[in-house]
């Protein structure tokens, strides 16, 4: 039977040895998820494996850094440990994402609460509720997820919303959410929540700037939309 680990292969044809001798920009998407999985099993290699997986997610690492540690041990050849790192090195890419944005915390429209706010509610499966808060010169002073829930929504709870607000001496907040299923529009509820918080914060002096709505492609804003 033809052996297809990969120490049998032309030391030029091996990821570490190719990352080494060429560059991290010669790897091929497969041949940089094969180093993170480091090894195979004797009937398939850590390349093989990680060309499975990005067939399964058509290429698409959006598309594979929503799956769960769960998700990921369903490959063959993917255990708990290898899927704990392989969620592991996504996680850490958020978090570089969000760390670049933060160093650049001025609020002047929707897009840039937009990419702030993505790498926390980006490869998300279900909703989670965010609020920034705002200096009186529109400088993030502060952001904080508010509550977590399932598939088709979270709750949000504006004695919490203000409190926090208040405890930050914001002077003004913009409020977030996601939709896992990639819908745009505002539902009836996301509607009436938003109104209500409108009213309490122009009530205190405290107003809500905008809500937006994310999806991993895009925003539906209720400034924009002059629904604020």
């Amino acid at each position: 039977m033809h052996n297809t680990s990969i120490k049998f292969w032309a030391e030029d044809d091996r990821p570490r040895e190719k990352f080494a001798l060429k560059g991290r920009s010669s790897l091929s998407n497969a041949e940089l998820l094969a180093i993170i999985i480091n090894t195979g099993q004797q009937d398939i290699s850590a390349l093989e494996i990680a060309q499975n997986i990005l067939q399964d997610v058509q290429q698409d690492f959006n598309l594979l850094a929503k799956k769960s540690v769960a998700d990921l041990m369903k490959y063959k050849g993917i255990g708990n440990a290898k899927a704990i790192t392989l969620a592991t090195v996504f996680e850490i890419a958020r978090r570089k994402e969000s760390t670049e944005q933060l160093k650049q915390p001025v609020i002047t429209k929707a897009n840039d609460v937009y990419v702030l706010l993505k790498p926390f509610l980006a490869d998300l499966c279900h909703e989670e509720f965010y609020v920034v808060f705002l200096s009186r010169k529109n400088a993030v002073i502060g952001l904080e997820q508010i509550s977590k829930g399932g598939l088709s929504g979270t709750i949000a709870d504006g004695k919490i919303i203000f409190k926090r607000a208040i405890e930050t001496n914001a002077s003004s907040i913009i409020l977030a959410h996601n939709h896992p299923s990639g819908n745009l529009n505002p539902s009836e509820q996301d509607k009436l929540l938003t109104k209500n918080l409108c009213q309490f914060g122009k009530f205190i002096d405290l107003p809500v700037l905008d809500h937006l709505i994310f999806t991993d492609n895009g925003y539906f804003s209720f400034s924009e939309k002059s629904l604020i």
